[in-house]
């Protein structure tokens, strides 16, 4: 197996294997997964469910450990730093956008995206937290707690903590999942949007084939093996268009 990681690349996997659970229970979920991402691109990651795109997704993070392989971020071979180094590097190099927003119930939403700058030692954490809140519209939301808070206007909170320390990859699994088609259009919207102001890549789990298409590219993923019949960029492609 060539282990060379492409140089342009912001994500690149080599011969990623991973299995989850124990004993009996336990399954080979990705099963050597080459993958390169490159710097700046958009790619949407599609299958069907119990395919491994969120596991994959959580490697490309640092939230799964590969068992075997190497999986480098940013330039840095993530499998060979202890957790506490990984934390520290995911907070400066990755943001993640879940489907359930993971907001802090009893912090207001400026609150709740300054907590990675302050977390960084940021002097500036509230004015760089209200102004990544004013990008994706919520200028008029800044002391709101999340119960106060619709569906979309939480990912958009979520969105500007992921996107709040200028990460090089952003990181979002079934973003909309939760949120019905036209406020998840319009969080798609954002996304793409953020994705070019901050020079950002974006990698993208979706069930929905027609965002997977707005990407750079887009990648099929089938019982843990990334189909290379499936690895397309759509003519049209420019990162959100």
């Amino acid at each position: 197996m060539d282990q060379t990681i492409a140089q342009n690349s912001a994500i690149s996997l080599r011969d990623v294997h991973l299995s989850l659970g124990n004993g009996a229970a336990r399954v080979h979920i990705l099963k050597g997964i080459d993958l390169d991402i490159a710097r700046g691109h958009s790619v949407g990651i599609i299958g069907p469910s119990g395919s491994g795109k969120s596991t994959l997704l959580m490697v490309m993070a640092g939230l799964e450990r590969a068992d075997s392989g190497r999986v480098v971020v940013a330039g840095t071979d993530i499998t060979t730093l202890a957790e506490d180094e990984l934390a520290r590097f995911r907070g400066r190099h990755v943001g993640i956008v879940f489907q359930s927003f993971h907001l802090v119930a009893n912090m207001t939403a400026l609150e709740n995206v300054a907590v990675p700058l302050e977390l960084a030692g940021e002097a500036q954490a509230f004015k760089r937290a209200a102004d990544e809140l004013a990008a994706v519209g919520l200028r008029d939301r800044l002391n709101h707690y999340p119960s106060q808070l619709s569906g979309g206007e939480q990912q958009r909170v979520a969105m500007a903590r992921a996107l709040v320390t200028s990460p090089e990859i952003l990181i979002a699994d079934e973003p909309t999942g939760n949120l019905d088609e036209n406020t998840g259009g319009t969080i798609i919207d954002l996304m793409f949007e953020a994705q070019k102001r901050h020079g950002t890549t974006l990698v993208l789990v979706t069930h929905d084939r027609s965002l997977a298409e707005r990407c750079t590219t887009s990648v099929r993923i089938h019982s843990g093996v990334i189909d290379a019949d499936h690895v397309a960029k759509p003519a049209s492609a420019s990162a959100g268009h």
